[in-house]
């Protein structure tokens, strides 16, 4: 009966110096594995130069990609997980090989049940009969690391055992060491290359050791139910873990019975919309990559299961990662920058992220961003393919000096399966098109500094306030399944009212007042002039206040609008210092300009009428010439006088017998002789009249 040799390496965490020390007193195991590994790397090496040798790379890029896949799968886990996550990193493989390294089957045959029940002895203090009331005779399934068994407690509740691989982390120990030493051999010997190569091997390596320690999944499991599941997000369930019953290399958890997400007719045979549980899923995503910053990294469609009450229940959290708080709101503010074009903010975005150096050239990159993202005309972005945008994206990374971070890795890898898994329920749904909403109910309700922040510069350009920006994210934010008009409400007034707030609220401020003034302007007869007020033109740019009449009426789509439950909300905001301030200062803007806009109209009806306008003519040179029409020069009408007395049009002269020959000057239209400083003097001739 086959037992598990006693392995004499153990680590509870992935540590390189402890394995380098272990390693070198065993250079023989090294340079046979080292022959195991790069004998076929050398092999396909040499087929990839001759193809560059006779101009096949292009021709022949999809086969050796096949190849590379299939040569990860013999080498083993390490190298089946080391391509899971090359096939995320754009700047690192050109997208052929991303393309086909995804395609890497987490799958390995089933090792003999006598190891697996030696290590539930060792583990769990037992016979596996004994601890189980009842536990299946074969793996129902086998991964990379372990195989999965179903059983059942002996309080009646149906289980799934997971036991871990023998001699697991020996074998990836001794990868990680060989593939650490030539990632640091390559960054010396080739400067072409740009990423951190050990950097990124030693996170990875991190990330599998975690996945190894069963117990450290049980509580990933927990902490994820405790953010997205058990009444977070209705829609979303995570099996329950068994503690009495979890080691080290053993691990048991609640059984799930449902349906693979991408069995499309097994899930409509249920009675389910397929669709609405993506759109469930993609809200979940976002939540994780957004809200806490802690998100399930490898969310293919077999950890994603339809349960029979309609519920979307996540699986296996060995792999999980996190985002800080600064990358998320980093995230946020590109993504509004990307949906609103602004490519030269979009650039910056990627220093703040970590993708591109403070110092590189963006000569090159804005415009190549922009390439990328612009949509076709009659399109807008969130109507574009989201894995378009990452495969062309995938391409300027590996021309740019991009250095693209694990988390973000991760999280493209994360959008792309869902949204796979989506365009096969619906051809044409767009995962940006569920996201947005989500991002813009954020932007207009997260309390921190830094999205504050996003949201001044979301909503002002050159100290403009941009009205249809705050209709755009209202219209998209009341899409949200989240989204909340009292909170928005709350929140929003909160900041404008805050110190914080102060540039927007005087910004806002002079919106207000000169939204007032024009439509005041066209509506109220001008007491110093004839002319009515005219009509407002379609063509007229709208103001301020037609742009809150339109924000009001996109609020009052919301059918779940109780004024009795904003009551003691508008009291509350009433009653601060700040909002009595705000009124008082559009009342005195208003009357201040109503004021100066008077005496500007009294000074100019005054002027017009102590200065009057002649027109002197001209006498013809001969008498034929008597009858001319002599046109007179007219001046600007002010903006703001009505119809002054200026004189307009022609005028017929007639010889007068009586009248002294005038200079030979051209005809003008000038006031009478006055201060130097008079608005009506012109310049005839270089004489001053």
């Amino acid at each position: 009966m086959p037992t598990a040799s006693k392995s004499t390496f153990q680590l509870d965490r992935y540590d390189a110096e402890a394995i380098a020390r272990y390693y070198r007193g065993k250079p023989l195991q090294v340079w046979w594995r080292c022959l195991a590994i790069f004998l076929p790397m050398l092999w396909l090496f040499l087929k990839l130069r001759w193809d560059k040798r006779t101009g096949q790379v292009a021709q022949k890029g999809k086969q050796r990609a096949a190849q590379l896949r299939k040569l990860l799968t013999r080498l083993g886990p390490a190298f089946i997980k080391i391509g899971q996550a090359l096939s995320t990193r754009p700047d690192i493989v050109p997208p052929v090989y991303m393309d086909e390294l995804a395609q890497l089957q987490d799958h390995l045959p089933a090792f003999p049940n006598e190891i697996a029940f030696q290590f539930i002895r060792e583990e769990l203090g037992g016979d596996p009969h004994e601890v189980y009331a009842e536990i299946s005779d074969n793996p129902i399934a086998a991964a990379s690391l372990g195989q999965v068994y179903k059983g059942r407690l002996h309080t009646g509740e149906q289980v799934a055992i997971k036991v871990q691989r023998p001699d697991i982390v020996a074998g990836i120990a001794l990868d990680m060491y060989i593939l650490r030493g030539i990632s640091a051999w390559m960054m010396k010997s080739f400067k072409f290359i740009r990423s951190n190569l050990v950097g990124i091997l030693e996170e990875f390596a991190f990330r599998i050791f975690e996945e190894m320690d069963y117990t450290h999944e049980g509580e990933n499991a927990e902490k994820f139910a405790k953010y997205y599941g058990h009444g977070q997000i209705d829609e979303i369930y995570v099996p329950c873990i068994y503690w009495k019953y979890t080691a080290k290399r053993v691990l048991t958890m609640e059984w799930i019975e449902g349906i693979k997400l991408t069995d499309i007719e097994g899930v409509k045979a249920s009675g389910f919309d397929s669709r609405h549980i993506i759109e469930v899923g993609v809200q979940c995503s976002l939540r994780q990559l957004l809200d806490y910053g802690f998100f399930h990294a490898d969310p293919h469609p077999g950890n994603l299961l339809v349960m029979t009450d309609g519920k979307l229940a996540y699986l296996d959290f060995g792999m999980m990662s996190s985002v800080s708080a600064e990358q998320r709101f980093g995230l946020i503010e590109a993504i509004v920058h990307l949906v609103n074009r602004d490519f030269d903010a979009l650039s910056k975005d990627y220093v703040r992220l970590g993708f591109l150096s403070s110092d590189v050239n963006f000569e090159g990159i804005v415009p190549a961003l922009a390439e990328v993202f612009n949509p076709p005309p009659g399109k807008s972005l969130t109507e574009m393919d989201f894995k378009g945008m990452t495969d062309k994206l995938s391409q300027i990374m590996y021309d740019y000096p991009f250095q693209v971070p694990a988390y973000y890795a991760l999280i493209i890898r994360s959008l792309v399966t869902l949204e796979g898994i989506a365009l096969s329920v619906d051809r044409n749904f767009k995962v940006l098109a569920v996201a947005y909403p989500y991002v813009a109910n954020r932007l207009l309700t997260d309390r921190s500094p830094e999205l504050r922040m996003a949201l001044k510069d979301v909503l002002f350009r050159d100290g403009s306030f941009r009205w249809n920006r705050l209709e755009n994210l209202l219209s998209n934010a009341q899409t949200n399944q989240d989204y909340s008009l009292k909170q928005t409400v709350d929140q929003v007034s909160d900041f404008l009212l805050s110190e914080r707030g102060e540039f927007m609220r005087d910004r806002l401020v002079d919106e207000l007042v000169k939204g007032i003034e024009e439509t005041a302007l066209k509506r109220i007869p001008n007491p110093f002039s004839k002319d009515k007020p005219k009509a407002k033109s379609s063509e007229t740019e709208e103001s301020g206040l037609d742009h809150a009449a339109n924000i009001w009426s996109i609020l009052q789509k919301d059918q779940k609008i109780d004024p009795l439950e904003f009551l003691p909300l508008a009291g509350k905001i009433l009653l601060k210092p700040e909002t009595q301030a705000v009124g008082r200062n559009i009342i005195s803007q208003l009357a201040q300009r109503a004021m100066t806009r008077v005496i500007r109209e009294i000074a100019l009806r005054g002027t017009s009428v102590s200065e009057p306008q002649v027109a002197i003519p001209q006498p013809s040179e001969s008498s034929s010439n008597a009858s001319k029409s002599v046109e007179v020069e007219t001046l600007p009408k002010s903006p703001s006088s009505g119809s002054s007395s200026a004189a307009y049009g022609s005028f017929n002269t007639a010889p007068n017998v009586n009248q002294k020959p005038l200079s030979k000057e051209p005809v003008a239209l000038v006031s009478s002789p006055s201060s130097s400083s008079s608005p009506m003097r012109r310049q005839v001739n270089g004489r001053s009249w």
